[in-house]
Order: C-alpha cells, then structure tokens, then sequence
C-alpha cells in the first residue's frame, strides 16, 4: 500500500467525479490521500473532504503565490485549522520566484510564520520551492534553532547539492510525476542520492501526470507509477520500496 502525500482534490477537475477518484486510488493499493490547501478557502474545503472520507487527512496553509491575496485573519483561521484532528500537517509553504504574484520578502514572512506554527502544534510542514532553492534553504538554516526539522520538500526538482542541504537539516524529499518523465535522467540521479528513509512519493494531483499517463488530469492512483520509477534508480521491487516509504510517511506524519 502507498500513501500519496500531496493532491489537491479540492480543485473543480474533482468535482463531479470524486468517490471515483478515491476508489480507483485504493484499487491501485493507495490507501491514505493527503490533500492540500494553499489559501484559507482550500484549506477549508481540504479540511472538510477529509471530514467527509476516513481515506483523506488534510494539510492547511496558505501558498507562498496566494499570501499577497491574504486578509488580514486568514492566518489566524490557518492556526485554528491546525487544531482539527484531521490535518497532519501545516502547508503549503515555501518561496516561489517562478511567478511574479507575492513579493519575495511577504513569501518569507509567511513561510516563517507557517514553520513556526508547525513546531507550535508538532506537526511537519510542506514545502512548494520554484526557482528559489537557496533562498529555501537559507530560511530554512534561520529557522532550525539547532534541532532537526519536520518538513517535506514537496515534488522536489532541485539539485543534489539542494537536497543535501535539506536532508541535514531533517527534511525529506518528496518526488512527484517529473521524476518518470523520460528527458528527466539529472532528477532520477537525485533521487537516487536520497536515503531509503527519507523518501516520499506524491502526485500533486491533478497536475504533473507521470508516465505513462503524462498529459491526462493526474489523481492519486497514479502514485504508482512515480513509486515504480523510484524503486528501479534504487534497484528495489516495487513492493520493497512501498513498503519503505509507506513507513518514513506514517513515521514522519505520526499516522495510526
């Protein structure tokens, strides 16, 4: 069984056709499905599907794209949010130079805050990186007081001097549909440099569709298809690597 640690089943490709999503996820061995908020209305809406299907857990938060759109208490109904008994996680956070929709140093602000609000309540939180690995890792280094951190480094594409970094500071490293795509060889060989325990799979679903289903509306069943590429750069069956990082997941999100 896997666990796909990032979707967005909030978003309207969902709508009309949900329950169809969550069966064929758990027909194809997926058992749990983290969906994510990145503003305080998806967050909202994350938290109510996971009210509503005992498969989903919800993580909240406000996207480093969306935080120049926030009101004023939007982060306070985040904080209560991550009291709910279904959120495992605060996110997702992070720095995005890519678009042009925040100013870098407001993105800051809340990606400390979320950090900060993470270690308050215990829990890991997310991280969306775009074009902006060593402001990341910088604030990231601002923030670990000296202990290891609780976060992911959600779909990650960065380089292995990146991920290093991260993983010295207690991150994992999470890997999306990019990693199967087949002009990808410099992403496998990171993913190859990662340790067995600090490996996550995803989808961010209903984006970055891996092979062989690229250029379809991705949904959580295809998790597969990235595990399956991950475990051959690692020399692993299927099964083995499943197992593995089905376990750093329940480990890390502190799941039954």
């Amino acid at each position: 069984m896997l666990i796909d640690t990032h979707a967005h089943l909030d978003e309207q490709s969902f709508e009309t056709d949900l329950d169809g999503v969550l069966a064929r996820a758990l027909e194809a061995g997926v058992e749990k499905i983290f969906t994510i908020g990145i503003s305080r209305s998806t967050s909202e809406a994350a938290v109510r599907l996971a009210e509503q299907h005992s498969q989903l857990f919800a993580v909240v938060g406000i996207q480093p794209n969306y935080v120049a759109e926030a009101q004023h208490d939007d982060f306070s109904k985040i904080e209560s949010l991550a009291s709910h008994s279904k959120v495992v996680a605060i996110g997702e956070t992070g720095l995005d130079r890519y678009w042009d929709h925040a100013p870098l140093d407001l993105q800051k602000e809340y990606f400390v805050r979320h950090i900060e609000l993470a270690i308050d309540r215990d829990l890991p939180f997310i991280v969306h990186c775009r074009d902006a690995e060593d402001d990341v890792v910088e604030v990231l280094k601002e923030t670990t007081a000296g202990r290891q951190l609780r976060g992911v480094m959600h779909s990650f594409c960065g380089t292995t001097a990146t991920a290093e970094e991260c993983l010295s500071l207690g991150m994992h490293i999470s890997f999306a549909g990019m990693v199967t795509f087949k002009k990808n060889d410099d992403l496998r060989s990171v993913a190859k440099s990662i340790p067995l325990d600090r490996l996550l799979v995803e989808t961010d679903s209903p984006y970055l569709a891996p092979v062989p289903v690229r250029g379809n509306r991705n949904e959580p069943a295809n998790v597969v298809h990235t595990a399956r590429c991950v475990a051959d750069v690692h020399g692993l069956t299927y099964d083995q690597f499943a197992e593995q990082v089905t376990s750093n997941t329940r480990e890390l999100f502190r799941l039954e």
